[in-house]
């Protein structure tokens, strides 16, 4: 078994929380008892580009009781729990290339080693791992059903991909999964983001004025968490429908350049380029804290940052002080990555329970059915999503109605009016 991770000594502290994870993912757990059972995965290798979590672990011990053969590397430099990777190496027996803090260089040499398994799946958090097959491991191909994506980031790079005509597998698309983007990606993004500004900063929320780049189901989350916690919120948002909406929920709404002179914190979930650049930086206030929770650094303009700044430091872990030109600071989060995770545990495992039994049933489905998947991308098949709703109920001991057989005949009938 190969691995790279800091150290297998940290395997124990991982362990335990690998566990403790274990206890509030319990359908996750029933996906784990039928895939013990069924074995729909053996003979099957799966190559994983995740964030190295509690939660990934007990997905990655899920997909190996099914039967395959799993190997896991960081979707993002700064979101691995080195204890976490320990346990899976040592523990778990599941080849693992994580480290948090990781350079470019290493982070891909660790996407190449998961693909050096010759994968017949891959399961993706940003589409890097299929971007790399693509670009310089096209030869995979032919041994590859098909693949799974889990954010929102990843899902716009692949149906891009497909748009062009360039995609060489089927995706399954797990991020569209009402079971996923409802709820991982408000209440878990929501919850952990300000989580890991809290953690970063120790700031009081309450009374700050709060700034949301994105009101996509992240932004959703994320504003209003910021809220509850009594700061003034504010939205930045490009699509008129969404700007509508956040009015409607009863936000402020204005432009950034308008923003970024009244806000004290800055998050962006966008999932595009350079959302924050250097107007705004120009005309932010002193000791403004800048962070972002999109999957990939690239929503806020670290180059004209630097470009402004005067000097750099490091004043709190995983805060940097940047003194501009003008003497003004600006403090930036985790180095711009996912604030949730550079900083945080990332989403709590009673919400990424839903998102990684998507993922492992989303297996289940391409080897069951990859023969006749085009390459396309595809959303989650709506009896998954559906049953991994019904069981996530019933694991919160919660009942509800059904529809009668005289309801279920009206709803399928056309003739009957007033």
């Amino acid at each position: 078994m190969r691995y790279d991770v800091k150290n297998l000594g940290l395997a124990r502290k991982g362990a335990l929380r690998i566990e403790w994870a274990a206890e509030y993912m319990k359908v996750l757990a029933l996906v784990r008892k039928h895939f013990r059972k069924e074995r729909p995965l053996k003979g099957l290798k799966i190559a994983c580009c995740l964030h190295v979590t509690t939660e990934t672990a007990n997905l990655a011990l899920t997909l190996k009781e099914g039967g395959a053969e799993v190997s896991v590397c960081a979707s993002n430099p700064l979101s691995t729990q080195d204890d976490v990777a320990a346990a899976m190496v040592k523990d778990m027996r599941i080849s693992t290339f994580a480290v948090k803090g990781e350079d470019n260089k290493r982070y891909y040499k660790h996407i190449i080693s998961v693909l050096d398994t010759g994968p017949n799946i891959t399961m993706d958090d940003g589409a890097d791992l299929v971007s790399t097959v693509h670009k310089s491991k096209k030869n995979l191909a032919a041994q590859i059903l098909g693949g799974t994506e889990e954010t929102t980031t990843g899902v716009i790079r692949l149906r891009n991909l497909e748009k062009e005509g360039l995609l060489i597998y089927p995706i399954i698309a797990v991020n569209d999964a009402d079971t996923k983007h409802l709820f991982d990606n408000r209440y878990g993004t929501g919850q952990s983001t300000i989580d890991g500004i809290v953690r970063a900063t120790n700031i009081l929320l309450a009374g700050a004025n709060f700034v949301v780049c994105g009101y996509g189901w992240c932004g959703r989350g994320v504003a209003s968490r910021a809220r509850g916690m009594g700061a003034n919120t504010i939205v930045v948002e490009t699509d008129p429908l969404k700007a509508l909406e956040a009015v409607m929920d009863g936000y402020s709404v204005m432009p950034l350049k308008e923003a970024s002179r009244a806000g004290d914190i800055f998050i962006t979930v966008t999932g595009d380029k350079y959302v924050i650049r250097e107007e705004h930086f120009k005309t932010m206030k002193d000791g403004a804290i800048v962070a972002n929770s999109g999957h990939f650094n690239v929503e806020i303009d670290l180059t004209a940052l630097k470009r402004l700044s005067a000097k750099v430091r490091k004043v709190r872990d995983y805060v940097q002080e940047y003194t501009l030109k003008n003497g003004k600071r600006i403090n930036l989060l985790g180095e711009g990555r996912l604030v949730n995770l550079a900083a945080a545990e990332g989403h709590p495992a009673s919400v990424m329970d839903m998102s990684f039994a998507n993922q492992a049933l989303a297996c289940e489905y391409i080897a069951k059915n990859y023969k006749k998947l085009e390459k396309k991308v595809y959303k989650v098949p709506d009896f998954i999503d559906r049953n991994i709703a019904k069981l996530k109920l019933e694991s919160l001991g919660i009942k509800i109605d059904g529809l009668t057989k005289e309801q279920k005949e009206y709803l399928e009938s056309w003739k009957i009016g007033t």
